[in-house]
């Protein structure tokens, strides 16, 4: 199955928890991550001094935090298609951590 491997060349911070992103292709997309941080990898990327941290992987040309969060490179290029699902599943993943504190 052909289908384009999508590579980040550059990133800026646009705000917020928002990142201004460049792909090879030339195309450039803001992201506001702010709906996604939840859960167990991405919930510590609330901290802005986590998330600043952000940086390009080189091998895999896509953003990573130190904490071993990251995005597919073809799922931010084609973000408008993905986001619904991923905004989603941030509240699903805020409702399981909701659950487990009622057990503690």
């Amino acid at each position: 199955m052909n289908h384009p491997i999508h590579r980040i060349t550059s990133f800026e911070r646009a705000g917020g928890y928002s990142l201004l992103l460049r792909f090879a292709d030339g195309l450039s997309r803001v992201i506001d991550f702010e709906p996604l941080l939840e859960g167990e990898l991405y919930g510590p990327l609330r901290d802005s001094l986590v998330f600043s941290r952000v940086m390009i992987d080189p091998e895999v040309h896509t953003i990573v935090w130190p904490n071993g969060a990251d995005f597919d490179p073809a799922t931010l290029h084609d973000w408008p298609q993905h986001e619904a699902a991923f905004r989603a599943a941030a509240q699903r993943w805020k409702l399981a951590e909701l659950q487990q504190l009622e057990l503690v």
